[in-house]
């Protein structure tokens, strides 16, 4: 696999400082380090969540009195109690204390097995989370102003990018003052910790998955019906029935191989007699694919690459032994990827879906999270040779934002689940964390309830990553097997499409500028409104859209969402209503979403009728009177920088833009 090269993250010597076996590090005006070793010594090595300290010069008036010192800086200040290390961060005029009850919360590891409910667990009645990892983590945001996210566990990255122990006892810290300032803090925290990398156009339309043992055949005679239709997809995702499951040889005593089935490296060759032929078939229909991984058995005899993997890690094949799964070993790791997974790159496997089943610690590093590891080899593997990289994974901690996708997991289909997804999305942003795809429609134990399948289709389409998926005992996500959702899931999952310009240039601003695709609606908006939880699950969408999700049950027409919208004009993307600041209460029925556009809002799109394609060769662009201003970002890094006063577009394409035609529509609806 390819180098990984980690550069020093020493902070500036001028913001450091040092009290016996405690340090001090002013990262910026806003971020304090605080360090306590017990021997003295430092470390200024890359951890798993922070890989730069040194992004900010700023003077530090330092004054040291009973146990306690304050740093002074140009914007900002910070006391800490040297004896207890408590820091804490001026706001305003006041002294502020970070506190678990005040934070604004970040995300979890998982959604798996929830009705749309994660926390702390009281009851049996309320234990969803099976593996009790659901608990939402701290963010870097506070409605204090102040935060505080602990990295002593974190394991620090040497300069080949392996990863090593820190010694016990050693505490690290960081208190983050952002105050009110969300955006800007983000842009900081991405600063210390890293960008988010710019994703593949392709991940950005829609998904087709199925957890469900496909024949070839079966799964490209889908592929033809979605086509038929004229719905489009960008990624086809082949569940782990793609190897041998059912029909797992015994052990060479021959008994039962425990776990048999969930590792594979095979193809199943009863339901793929010719896979190479399936993978050519779904990249001639301008599909990118993945395909699912259960890493933790390792390699066993009857796997096909077996023979190839002893020889690699020095094992004797004969004796039939498993060839451990280990990511810490570079033997081993370097085979895992040359043998195992970019054979099938080759013919035509995108990324993986890296599905969970390693537990939370690895037996040959104590304490480090397995699940970590697989995320950032894997997505550093799939960047080789310029590859615009990605992975499909689960979280795991500060830090993960570096690695894309989030999949959160098998969540039951219930409306509790639908309500939760919207405010858990945007909430992740306060971790750094903007991409999180969901089991759209839900996982499992689905009863075809038509409203629930198409509000959660509406809002998947406005969501980070529309990736239809169900489980092999529920009804597959097909829009024809919910008839009375059917016309208008077709005509949202085409829009997902169309959507693409626009995603993609949020896309690369995530990466460019820290602006992440969702947000809180109070990283815009001052008002009290943006607090009040009846309004948490609305947010701002690409920054030039505000979705207010429907998740109540409909009941004749009676209002089914409640939104606020704050100081400016806005437009129903949908039915073209103008509405100004304030709260409302609205019907929608199935053919109509709240969306509303900003004044000077510029929304490119696909045009209609454009198949599985991606190209921004035509262009529509829709405009919503006012003045604004907006960049287009096109994969091979060429824009078009468009301006709006108020009905007048201007536009200027860089020299090799391969836009060739853009259509302007004022006020049109969707």
């Amino acid at each position: 696999m390819p180098r990984f090269e980690m550069k020093t993250a020493a902070a500036n010597d001028t913001q450091v400082f040092v009290y016996g076996n405690v340090r001090l590090t002013v990262i910026s005006d806003r971020i304090l380090r605080i360090e306590k070793s017990p021997d003295g010594v430092f470390c200024d090595k890359a951890t798993q969540a922070v890989v730069c300290r040194n992004f900010c010069h700023t003077s530090v008036k330092v004054n040291e009195e009973h146990g306690f010192v304050t740093l002074v800086t140009d914007k900002g200040a910070f006391r800490v109690n040297l004896g207890t290390l408590k820091g804490e961060a001026r706001i305003g005029r006041k002294w502020v204390l970070p506190s678990n009850k005040t934070n604004l919360g970040g995300t979890a590891r998982t959604l798996d097995g929830t009705f749309g409910v994660i926390g702390s667990w009281k009851t049996k009645k309320e234990k969803r989370d099976r593996f009790g990892l659901g608990h939402m983590r701290k963010g870097i945001f506070a409605s204090t102003g102040v935060a505080e996210i602990d990295d002593s566990k974190s394991f620090l990255f040497n300069e080949d990018g392996s990863v090593e122990l820190r010694k016990k006892g050693y505490t690290d810290k960081y208190i983050f003052a952002f105050g009110s300032d969300y955006l800007g803090g983000l842009r900081e925290f991405y600063a210390l910790c890293g960008k988010t990398p710019v994703l593949p156009k392709y991940a950005l339309g829609n998904w087709w998955s199925r957890y469900h043992a496909y024949t070839d055949k079966e799964y490209l005679g889908l592929m033809d019906e979605f086509e038929n239709r004229g719905i489009p997809l960008t990624v086809a995702t082949i569940d782990m029935d793609w190897h041998i499951v059912k029909n797992v040889p015994r052990d060479v005593k021959g008994s039962t191989i425990q776990g048999a089935g969930w590792t594979g490296y095979t193809f199943e060759k009863k339901l793929f007699p010719d896979y190479r032929a399936f993978l050519k078939n779904l990249k001639d229909r301008g599909l990118a694919v993945t395909m699912n991984l259960h890493p933790h058995d390792g390699v066993r005899y009857y796997e096909e690459q077996y023979e190839d993997m002893c020889k690699a890690v020095g094992q004797n094949p004969a004796e039939k032994k498993p060839v451990v799964f280990n990511l810490t070993d570079p033997v081993f790791r370097d085979a895992y990827f040359d043998i195992l997974h970019h054979p099938y790159e080759k013919d035509g496997v995108d990324f993986w879906w890296i599905d969970w089943q390693q537990g939370t610690s690895s037996k040959e590093m104590l304490g480090l999270d397995p699940l970590w590891l697989l995320n950032h080899y894997h997505f550093i593997d799939n960047c080789r040779d310029g590859k615009t990289g990605m992975v499909l994974s689960r979280y795991a901690g500060i830090g993960s934002h570096r690695y894309p996708v989030g999949f959160s997991g098998d969540t039951v289909v219930c409306r509790k689940s639908l309500e939760f997804q919207p405010w858990f999305t945007a909430n992740a942003s306060n971790a750094g964390y903007t991409w999180w795809s969901h089991d759209i429609g839900g996982h499992m134990m689905n009863t075809g309830n038509n409203e629930i399948y198409l509000r959660w289709i509406q809002y998947g389409v406005f969501s980070p990553i529309n990736r239809l998926h169900s489980n092999n005992m529920s009804i597959s996500k097909e829009p024809w097997k919910f008839p009375k959702a059917e016309k208008n899931a077709i005509r949202f999952l085409k829009l997902r499409h169309r959507l693409i310009p626009y995603l993609y240039s949020a896309n690369v601003r995530t990466s460019s500028d820290g602006l992440p695709l969702i947000c809180p609606m109070y990283y815009y908006d001052s008002s009290e409104l943006a607090f009040k939880r009846e309004y948490r699950n609305q947010y701002y969408f690409g920054g030039q859209l505000i979705v207010a999700p429907v998740t109540a049950k409909t009941s004749g027409s009676k209002p089914n969402v409640r939104f606020y919208l704050p100081e400016g004009e806005w437009t129903d993307i949908f039915t073209g209503e103008k509405y100004t600041a304030g709260e409302y209460e609205i019907f929608c029925p199935f053919d109509r979403y709240p969306v509303f556009a900003k004044a000077g809002a510029i929304i490119p799109l696909l045009p209609e009728n454009g198949g599985n394609g991606t190209g921004f060769e035509e262009i529509d662009v829709l405009v919503y009177p006012g003045k604004g201003e907006y960049t287009l970002y096109d994969d091979d890094g060429e824009t078009v920088e468009f301006k709006l006063d108020g009905e007048e577009l201007t536009y200027t394409a860089s020299p090799g833009s391969k836009v060739g035609k853009i259509n302007i529509f004022v006020n049109k609806t969707v």
